[in-house]
């Protein structure tokens, strides 16, 4: 499933998953909104990909926080629950949609976690689920995405994001940390040190095989910030051209092996079995 630099550049301003810093209900300047375009293009095009070519579908977005994607994708005419911890990020999406003029019975906002998802989430009522930033930090990643695929209806898709320990390497290496560069390039999880915040991270391997032991098939796998986490943000803030040609250039890079497998992040599109 390739991406197209030319699309790659359409992603919704300011609204990526890790976004950029964005003020009340979600707004951004426009520096930050093109630093947001830059880090997300990749991902919302292969996300688009699954939705432009269905009629309105029930979208599931585990830890989606304050709607960077689910508030998009109910402007699309899809119906979206969006499970996060976090009541403060859940009133910043209800915020956000009302701010959208998102119809009220499009999008359900919900206290909860992967580990928790089938007390709020019927079993088989999910057409598409994403499942971005979670699973570096969840405690037993391999139940978390067998619930996914329980609530998944037969065909369903889930849209994995997940940190990329390779990256971490490079990150600690090149701000001087040789040390924790080590650590995280000989722990299983990937983890720096007793500082890091987050429990694992994935290579592309481990993380396919994930899907795979959870019966989802992995349909494509992408590269998600290859430059971006590298690139000085000034650069991009100085000339507005720049996030474009950033994105345009991420996309280029994203089905490539050899520039993926030290992405920041790694994204995953696997399908549950259609019986």
């Amino acid at each position: 499933m390739a991406d197209s630099a030319a699309s790659a550049t359409a992603t919704p301003a300011a609204q990526g998953p890790e976004g950029a810093a964005a003020g009340p209900g979600g707004s951004a300047g426009p520096a930050a909104a093109r630093r947001a375009q830059a880090r997300t293009a990749v991902l919302w095009q292969a996300v688009r990909i699954v939705l432009d070519d269905s009629a309105p579908r029930d979208v599931l977005d585990v830890g989606g926080g304050t709607g960077g994607f689910a508030v998009p994708i109910a402007e699309l005419g899809h119906r979206v629950t969006v499970v996060d911890p976090s009541p403060d990020a859940l009133a910043a999406l209800e915020r956000r949609a009302a701010e959208s003029g998102v119809p009220k019975d499009a999008l359900r906002a919900v206290q909860g976690d992967l580990a928790g998802l089938l007390e709020h989430v019927e079993p088989a009522s999910v057409d598409l689920v994403l499942c971005h930033g979670v699973l570096e930090m969840a405690d037993d990643p391999a139940a978390g995405l067998a619930t996914v695929a329980d609530v998944l209806r037969p065909g369903g898709v889930v849209s994995v994001l997940a940190a990329n320990r390779a990256a971490a390497v490079v990150a600690r290496a090149l701000g001087g940390h040789f040390a924790e560069a080590r650590r995280a390039l000989a722990d299983p999880t990937g983890r720096f040190g007793p500082q890091d915040p987050l429990a694992a991270r994935f290579d592309e391997a481990q993380l396919t095989r994930l899907l795979d032991d959870a019966g989802l098939a992995v349909q494509s796998v992408h590269g998600v910030r290859v430059f971006t986490d590298l690139v000085p943000g000034a650069l991009v803030d100085a000339d507005p051209q720049a996030a474009s040609d950033l994105a345009a250039l991420e996309a280029a890079v994203a089905d490539r092996p050899e520039f993926r497998a030290v992405a920041g992040r790694l994204h995953v599109l696997a399908r549950k079995s259609a019986t």
